[in-house]
């Protein structure tokens, strides 16, 4: 189910990145003091009581070579079309800017619930400096910090008292729900439509999620799908189009609703930063993966281009070596037809579980190969191990002491189930906990 989304929007230089950062509990966020330096993390999942929602600082939104203010506006329009929520942030120690005023008006047209945090409100004695923000026409502001994190609670309660009530359709369990993410322009949309052209057996086009996404609902070889397709796919615009981080926002609803994630790459293009940012937020979801290379068709290609292609994908997506590639062209629907099974396949890999005595030979033949370290003069003992979920597999191992769990042997173990047992486009999780 699709999270509530929160944009902090503002001027440059009012603390939105620590403000972020705060919430988040992690400096994700590059915080300096001076405008516009952020350059990193833009998004994140946060929890406040019992609400959990997502995060955008939409400071690290790079318009390009825009005008300072068109800038601000260009960001603030983005977080108007994505949040459920928008958190204003004002400098208490500069007062009313004309930028304030200018983001403001942008906001109250929007008609979304605005919160307004009057920030760098460091002392008791500063709050007299709020009053000033009533002006702005979004009711009481709220006095905080974000360098000392003072009065964000009394904040996050207020925005949390706009989250809508989430309605979204729930599918059966055996469908699998699948999306294509990528940068703009990489084909992400004819893809779906080569594939519903392809297969000719539509059932029906669903509207009503919470953010009026449309999935397409079909069937296969006796198998039911849906296209997880964010409201933004087919929308054009130059604030959009000229963003690529922007494409990272509409990556990640549908993300958080499919089973599979497909990542398209643009073939003709090659790799690009971006396609590994987007990439990674769909590994660290815990979705099953496949890459798909789209645009096939436009590349000057030999016997061995394929393989140098596959080679350069594995040596920029380390973190996604078990993720099957693809090679499609949308335009001429080669190979299109070979996704769908793929597809299928990962999926169930995704929900696969082992029995767990299968599961301690294959942990304690691993040891035997190569024993566990130590440190310190204590070694590492492995007891038992067992799985605890799916999507994505997920693993306990019960040990003595979890701090002698080094990362390097973890991955070891990892290889050795993925060895063992067929997880070819899920990620696996291996929790190391103490036996009692």
């Amino acid at each position: 189910m699709a999270k509530p989304v929160v944009a902090i929007v503002g001027r440059p230089n009012v603390g939105k990145s620590t403000i972020f950062n705060r919430i988040v509990g992690e400096r994700i966020s590059i915080v300096e003091d001076i405008p516009g330096v952020t350059r990193d993390r833009i998004y994140s999942s946060a929890e406040w009581l019992t609400h959990d929602f997502n995060i955008i600082d939409t400071g690290g939104i790079d318009i390009g070579d825009e005008p300072f203010l068109e800038q601000i506006r260009a960001q603030a329009e983005i977080a108007i079309d994505e949040a459920d929520v928008i958190i204003f942030i004002v400098s208490g120690r500069e007062g009313v800017t004309t930028a304030d005023e200018m983001v403001a008006k942008i906001l109250y047209r929007s008609q979304k619930p605005v919160v307004l945090g009057v920030n760098k409100i460091d002392n008791p004695e500063m709050r007299d400096q709020i009053y000033d923000f009533y002006a702005l026409g979004f009711g009481e502001p709220f006095p905080i910090s974000g360098a000392h994190g003072i009065g964000l609670g009394d904040l996050l309660d207020e925005a949390a008292k706009h989250f809508p009530k989430q309605d979204e359709i729930v599918y059966d369990d055996d469908v699998i729900k699948f999306s294509f993410i990528g940068r703009p322009n990489v084909g992400k949309s004819s893809l779906v439509n080569a594939i519903l052209g392809e297969e000719r057996v539509i059932v029906s086009d669903i509207e009503g999620t919470t953010r009026d996404a449309i999935d397409s609902s079909y069937t296969f070889e006796d198998q039911e799908y849906v296209i997880i397709d964010t409201a933004g796919m087919r929308k054009k615009g130059k604030v959009y189009e000229s963003t690529e981080k922007y494409s990272v926002l509409r990556a990640l609803r549908a993300i958080e609703r499919s089973d599979v994630v497909c990542v398209v790459i643009n073939g003709e293009e090659g790799i690009r930063e971006q396609d590994k940012r987007i990439a990674g937020y769909a590994h660290e979801a815990g979705r099953a993966i496949v890459i798909v290379v789209n645009k096939w068709d436009a590349v000057e290609k030999d016997e061995k281009t394929m393989k140098k292609f596959e080679e350069k994908i594995r040596e920029h997506f380390l973190f996604l070596s078990y993720a099957p590639i693809v090679f499609v062209s949308a335009k001429t629907k080669k190979r299109v037809n070979n996704l769908i099974p793929v597809i299928r396949r990962v999926s169930e890999n995704h929900s696969l579980r082992v029995q767990s005595s299968i599961l301690n030979e294959v942990i304690m033949d691993a040891v035997a190969m190569n024993p566990t370290p130590t440190d310190k003069g204590q070694r590492l003992r492995i007891y038992y191990s067992t799985q605890v979920s799916v999507k994505p597999p997920t693993f306990v191992v019960f040990v003595n002491n979890p701090e002698l769990m080094h990362f390097s042997y973890e991955r070891f173990l990892e290889n050795r189930i993925r060895d063992a047992f067929d997880f070819e486009g899920t990620p696996i999780r291996i929790l190391s906990r103490q036996r009692k």
